[in-house]
């Protein structure tokens, strides 16, 4: 007989492998032969608004609504996991601080992080060992307030996770939740703007679907460009670069570099012309 724990690590990994790849050949062929996990799924709102009045309680012991976390020019990053998950969400959220690591921007400066527990009966006192922890792996320069981590009813992480489409089930047999890898980026007002998949999230796809959710708010301009040569691949599952985008910007570059060329010329000839009558005299 196969131990709880083993059984949730049969399901995590297929899923995982299911959810991070289209679903086409090995994949589509993972999804029939568990039925476990056509009930893990992604159904991406991309556009909707999520709820903001749903109400949670901090790791501080505080009610809250998600409303609090939300600012019109700073983005938001959103995980839905539990503490007591045995593996997939410990793995999500250590790549995800791997990520914001590498990150020049910083939580609670350029944008918020917010983690939901999925489970009724996590405690205030997990949520608040929970971000003890990952908080000592960021910068100490990161505002503690960037990343909540917040508990709550079922029916309002249930609403939540409706809102943006995260499919999970509590598996009887193994006494756990079964649930897909994702993070969820919504920008300042709430509305869900970019979806990143699996178990490692790269600086580059941070950056470029934050940069995105803000709508250009935040970030330098060497970022809106760099944002302009990516587009997202949902095949790809993260940004690519997009060679047509790559070439009109290098065209335009090089229109540019030559209008400064002949204005250089004929400013040149300009003073040159200037300056003959003055050597003759």
């Amino acid at each position: 007989m196969m131990f709880p724990r083993f059984r949730v690590i049969a399901l995590i990994l297929p899923a995982v492998a299911a959810l991070t790849i289209p679903r086409t050949g090995v994949a589509q062929q993972v999804l029939e032969n568990v039925p476990e996990l056509q009930r893990i799924d992604v159904v991406e709102h991309l556009g909707d608004t999520i709820p903001l009045d749903l109400v949670f309680t901090d790791d501080r012991g505080d009610p809250v609504t998600l409303r609090r976390y939300f600012t019109a020019d700073r983005p938001v990053i959103l995980t839905l996991a539990y503490s007591n998950c045995p593996m997939l969400c410990s793995i999500v959220l250590d790549g995800l601080t791997n990520g914001v690591q590498a990150l020049s921007w910083r939580p609670g400066g350029e944008f918020q992080m917010i983690t939901v527990s999925i489970d009724p009966l996590e405690t205030v006192e997990q949520a608040a060992a929970r971000k003890k922890r990952y908080m000592s792996y960021l910068p100490r320069a990161s505002n503690p307030d960037g990343w909540a981590f917040l508990v709550g009813a079922a029916g309002q992480s249930r609403a939540l996770a409706d809102a943006v489409g995260f499919k999970y089930f509590w598996d009887e047999k193994s006494r756990q939740y079964a649930h897909p890898a994702v993070v969820m980026i919504l920008t300042g007002d709430g509305v869900v703007s970019r979806y990143l998949y699996g178990i490692e999230y790269k600086e580059r796809d941070l950056r470029l679907g934050l940069l995105e959710a803000s709508e250009g708010k935040i970030g330098s301009t060497i970022d809106r460009i760099i944002l302009y040569c990516f587009h997202y691949d949902p095949a790809a599952k993260g940004y690519v670069l997009f060679a047509g985008n790559v070439m009109r910007l290098g065209g335009l570059l090089t229109m540019v570099a030559l209008v400064a060329f002949l204005v250089a010329l004929w400013v040149r000839d300009r003073l040159h012309h200037r300056a003959g009558p003055a050597a003759v005299s």
